[in-house]
């Protein structure tokens, strides 16, 4: 399939016209060419988490739920492959989620864990538990093809992620669909779960529908403007972004070299956590802080994320955010970022991200006639862009980290709408480039850690709220999410 459609310009134009008033604090400020994300390096984050918490609560989530039942050996690494499976057969040949199928070897790697755990050789709360991988990402013995009619490689070993997900425990299941070449917030290949006349959000669509749907406990994709947190709100489920650089991008399609994060995607907090654990590898695992308290916890919200919300997406944030009031956090207003803040931050995002993407693909030697109409106008429109305007866009890329990371000197977290729409409907998908990463874009652009809680619904589809905190300081979100959603 290869959806027509495009405003890849018109956005283009409006990112050229926002860098061109941009006023950098001083003429000889430079440019974080090779990005680093401020602040503390990951061993100190996690080491002194902001609120000292308990032990994770055991079966909270699927995940949790089902390292239970197999521990009690009331289930078995198969069964939970073929109720993978099975929801695959019920769901996929609607919604269009599945790239590539590997049923046989998910049952081949599942009776090897059977065997493993009879033998009391457990590698802990991924043993057994069904996976699905973005169509960006490497997985041996399967295609790659980036959801392009364009591209396809059959990599011999596993991306370094898809690795520490298998050294784990975990079984992968299929290969999930991806917004072309991961260029994209809308998948329009794929039906949202919810409603099928609606899009899933992308890029990471494929990876929303498993999860929603039960093709697979956890799921991960890359996020590089929106594409695991756009998506997890539009469907309904949980998905976090760690800090940039805190999990391997190796054996990735590239989209933006300095952008591109690897992250999860499942049905709670906790269990999305648990995955971190394994991708990530932090000295304390960031699952140890579900259920901690969020009493005293300084919550900013951010009033510009609420910007063109309509009420019935507005209202559940809100609620939200008085659930955690109701805890003890206490709430706050926060200027930062503000609408202007948004705005340069979707330009600088655009310019960089697909100035990046069009360096890859012009050397990657694919037929552009195949591209998607709005991937290949994102592409050309990229080509065209100045090295002055590159180097314009990272600059304001680097005072906005400054200015952000000086918000968390009043808050612990900042809170807004993930999205500021519930899931749009099909027809016209590419005029949503900009409006579903708008709340988004600002921590991937920055690198910091961000995650997206199912909160409500309107019109009865799912509504999200993004909570995000400094750099390497994961536990926060993992406190404030799993203590939202208890009190939801």
């Amino acid at each position: 399939m290869r959806p027509a459609g495009s405003r890849a310009r018109q956005a283009f134009a409006a990112a050229q016209a926002t860098l061109a008033a941009y006023e950098p604090a001083a003429a000889d400020l430079g440019p974080p060419l090779s990005y680093r994300v401020p602040g503390p390096g990951p061993a100190a984050g996690h080491d002194e988490p902001a609120r000292p918490g308990r032990r994770g609560r055991p079966g909270s989530g699927d995940i949790g739920a089902a390292a239970a039942a197999l521990r009690a050996g009331r289930l078995t690494c198969a069964e939970l492959v073929e109720d993978a499976l099975q929801a695959v057969d019920k769901f996929d040949p609607e919604l269009n989620a599945v790239a590539h199928l590997l049923a046989g070897e998910a049952r081949a790697a599942a009776a090897a864990l059977d065997a493993e755990a009879a033998a009391g050789r457990w590698r802990g709360p991924l043993h057994g538990v069904p996976v699905t991988v973005k169509d960006v990402i490497d997985v041996a013995g399967a295609p790659t093809r980036a959801g392009s009619l364009a591209f396809e490689r059959w990599p011999e070993r596993d991306a370094e992620a898809v690795a520490r997900l298998r050294a784990a425990g975990a079984v992968v299941i299929a290969k999930v669909t991806t917004h072309e070449f991961a260029l994209g917030v809308t998948s329009p290949q794929s039906r949202n779960p919810h409603d099928r006349s609606r899009i899933p959000g992308g890029s990471s669509g494929g990876s929303a529908i498993a999860v929603s749907t039960g093709m697979g406990l956890a799921s991960i994709g890359t996020d590089t403007r929106a594409s695991i947190r756009a998506p997890a709100a539009l469907t309904g489920v949980v998905g976090f972004k760690a800090t940039f650089g805190a999990v391997p991008t190796g054996g990735v399609v590239p989209l933006s070299w300095s952008m591109d994060h690897v992250a999860p995607m499942a049905t709670t907090v906790a269990d999305a956590a648990t995955v971190l654990d394994a991708l990530a590898r932090p000295p304390r695992p960031l699952a140890d802080w579900a259920g901690a308290p969020v009493a005293g916890l300084r919550l900013g919200v951010v009033a510009a994320g609420f910007d063109g919300a309509p009420a019935e997406v507005a209202g559940p944030v809100e609620d939200a955010v008085a659930a955690l009031a109701r805890l003890g956090a206490t709430v706050g207003p926060a200027g930062r970022p503000s609408a202007g803040d948004l705005e340069r931050a979707n330009a600088a995002g655009l310019v960089v991200s697909r100035c990046e993407a069009a360096a890859y693909h012009r050397h990657l030697g694919t037929d552009r006639a195949l591209y998607w109409d709005e991937v290949a106008d994102q592409l050309d429109a990229a080509g065209g862009v100045s090295a002055v305007d590159y180097i314009d866009a990272q600059r304001l890329r680097g005072e906005l980290a400054a200015t952000l990371l000086a918000t968390f000197g009043d808050f612990d977290v900042l809170a807004m709408p993930t999205a500021p729409v519930v899931a749009p409907p099909r027809t016209d998908f590419s005029r949503h480039l900009l409006a579903l990463s708008r709340n988004a874009i600002p921590w991937s652009l920055t690198g910091l850690p961000a995650v997206s809680i199912p909160c409500g619904r309107a019109g009865g589809l799912p509504v999200g709220i993004q909570l995000v905190a400094p750099p390497w300081r994961e536990a926060r979100l993992v406190a404030a999410g799993t203590a939202l959603e208890a009190a939801l």
